[in-house]
């Protein structure tokens, strides 16, 4: 066997290349239009089969019909039209309306249906993807096996790269971004096109998110994500105390979490003890909607407990933005200024397709009717050549040569049924031709005139916001009303004495436990070290043999009595194999 000797560079550009490229471009980057190709070709399969207009169809149904354009497996496929479907709440306005279980995006064990069982169609608000779509506005491709053509983008009257959000990981680099309110991303859009310098903080308040929540606001964060397309903002859930149950509702939650996550940590939380003020936590959600139900011990403050558990839980997160999108097939960072105008360049591109679409057309009917103008001149001409034409291949160029008109006409001409050879039918026809010159006239003066386009642009936002347009559902807390937990807020600061022997464990007990106990327990050979008076709230170091200090909390230890061992140093504070104490004291 030969054996080829190649630089390891030449190799990895031959071999890892082009599969790192297909990631990037052809599979989890999104494009202009707001769209990753799976999406693209799942919308524009359902639209071929008339599911804009019509009724729904099995899910399964739709899932092998994409499978024309998209060669993968059909669990795929039907995750990905899950996650645009009304029924799974991932998108502000979803794409395909649904019937039967979806599951939820923020529930982990809600498990959608499988495909046999569910039925969808598009959304009514897909109109506004697929606008003039066979005006030839978009460039359409072959797809994998050159069978069928499929459009390269979606021409999108409104900003969905802004609306829909959008999660990938690609080689090498990744897209993260989230969805905003539809009506403040037209608003925004229509000052942009007024105002290139636009102050966006003044129409763009914040994200939005399906799951709710509030955002923890600060202006010049939010300034930034917006200019350069990446930072990060926190994000957290909303709550509601019911006092006559002295239980804590929670029906919204960050974006980036799930109920389950949620109540897994609370309830690790209390395992441990470090969350000592609940008493049961349930999971109530249902298709209805989501709830979180925690019930509190008696005497607890709920504003303190949700503070403890907003910064030790997922009911407050971090929503990391990377605005990474495909522009004319290469990947770029873009703030939200620069996605808009990289819009408006793709959107003024639709437009100016689909009016010189109609312009053609216009024009073509036009040609028609000139040529049905020259038979009106004389009608019985017409009648004649064609009644002494023998071959019916011959009509058509008799009458090109008879009145002077060119193929195309003549084949209007010869169509026209005889009964319809008359001057008030002609006539009639010609009516439109007036009506022709004025709007081509008028598509001419719009189809190189941007100032013109801009106008269309701004009269559909309008439109879009009116119809489609929700309030906000992810509310705005200002960083400066944040109110932050300290674990020092929580402990119930009193004086105790800590025993430390000399096998290294610990004993908290507080006066009244002293007084009333008798000779200390220990392990059979053990000795008490060192005795401290001090408060609960202090610190207490750890010295060891390694060389090694440790610092904890001595509230972090129960209180116990004079007949118990106390609490083991080494396991309490994940000591390594064979490491012992040395010393331990408490500081304030």
């Amino acid at each position: 066997m030969d054996v080829i000797l190649k630089p390891i560079t030449q190799t990895l550009e031959e071999n890892y290349m082009p599969y790192a490229m297909s990631v990037i471009v052809s599979r989890a980057i999104p494009e202009i239009d707001g769209f990753k190709p799976s999406h693209r070709k799942l919308l524009y399969t359902m639209y071929k089969m008339g599911l804009l207009t019509g009724g729904r169809t099995k899910s399964a149904n739709i899932v092998g019909q994409t499978m024309r354009l998209n060669p993968h497996g059909d669990s795929a496929i039907y995750e990905t039209m899950v996650r645009l479907t009304r029924g799974y709440d991932a998108l502000l306005h979803p794409f395909v309306g649904s019937k039967g279980n979806f599951g939820k995006h923020f529930s982990r064990d809600m498990a959608y249906a499988a495909s046999r069982y569910t039925e969808a169609k598009l959304d009514g608000f897909c109109s506004e993807i697929f606008a003039d779509i066979d005006k030839n506005v978009v460039d359409f491709v072959d797809n994998y096996d050159s069978t069928t053509k499929e459009p390269e983008l979606l021409p999108v009257t409104f900003p969905n790269i802004l609306v829909s959000p959008n999660q990938g990981i690609a080689v090498g680099m990744a897209s993260n971004i989230c969805s905003f309110n539809l009506s403040e991303i037209c608003a925004t859009t229509v000052e942009l096109i007024k105002n290139k310098d636009h102050d966006l903080l003044l129409t763009l308040s914040a994200p939005d998110f399906t799951t709710g929540g509030e955002i923890i606001y600060e202006p010049d964060q939010m300034r930034s994500i917006y200019e350069n397309g990446v930072g990060s903002f926190k994000i957290r859930g909303k709550y509601v105390y019911d006092k006559k149950n002295n239980c804590v509702i929670v029906k919204e939650i960050p974006y980036t979490t799930t109920v389950e996550a949620i109540i897994d940590k609370i309830a690790e939380l209390v395992k441990d003890g470090k969350v000592k003020e609940i008493s049961d936590i349930r999971d109530e959600t249902d298709f209805s909607g989501m709830k979180i139900a925690i019930d509190l011990k008696r005497g607890v403050d709920p504003e303190k407990l949700m503070q403890k558990l907003f910064k030790t839980t997922t009911l407050e997160d971090s929503f990391p933005c990377n605005f990474n999108v495909l522009i004319e097939g290469a990947p770029k960072v873009l703030g939200v200024r620069s996605l808009i105008f990289e819009w408006l360049k793709f959107r003024h591109g639709c437009l100016k397709r689909g009016i010189s679409f109609d312009i053609k057309k216009k024009k073509d009917r036009l040609h028609l009717l000139e040529g049905l103008g020259k038979i009106l001149l004389d009608i019985d001409k017409a009648i004649s050549i064609i009644r002494g034409t023998e071959d019916d291949g011959e009509v058509v160029p008799n009458l090109m040569i008879g009145f002077g008109i060119d193929e195309i006409q003549a084949e209007f001409v010869a169509d026209i049924k005889l009964r319809n050879l008359n001057k008030n039918y002609i006539l009639s026809k010609l009516s439109e031709t007036e009506t022709l010159k004025k709007e081509i006239s008028e598509l001419e003066a719009v189809v190189d005139n941007p100032r013109k386009i801009d106008k269309i642009i701004i009269k559909q936002l309008e439109n879009i916001s009116k119809k489609y347009g929700k309030p906000r559902k992810t509310t705005l807390l200002y960083k400066g009303d944040v109110v932050e937990y300290t674990e020092t807020e929580e402990i119930d600061d009193y004086q105790v004495s800590v025993f430390v022997t000399k096998e290294g464990y610990l004993k908290k007990i507080t006066p009244q436990s002293l007084r009333m106990s008798g000779e200390q327990k220990l392990k059979e050979g053990d000795s008490i070290s060192s005795v401290y008076e001090t408060s609960n709230a202090c610190d207490l170091i750890v010295f060891t043999d390694k060389g090694q200090a440790y610092k904890t909390k001595v509230y972090e230890f129960e209180d116990t009595k004079a007949s118990a061992l106390g609490e083991f140093l080494p396991q309490k504070l994940s000591f390594d194999k064979d490491e012992n104490v040395v010393f331990a004291f408490p500081i304030k």
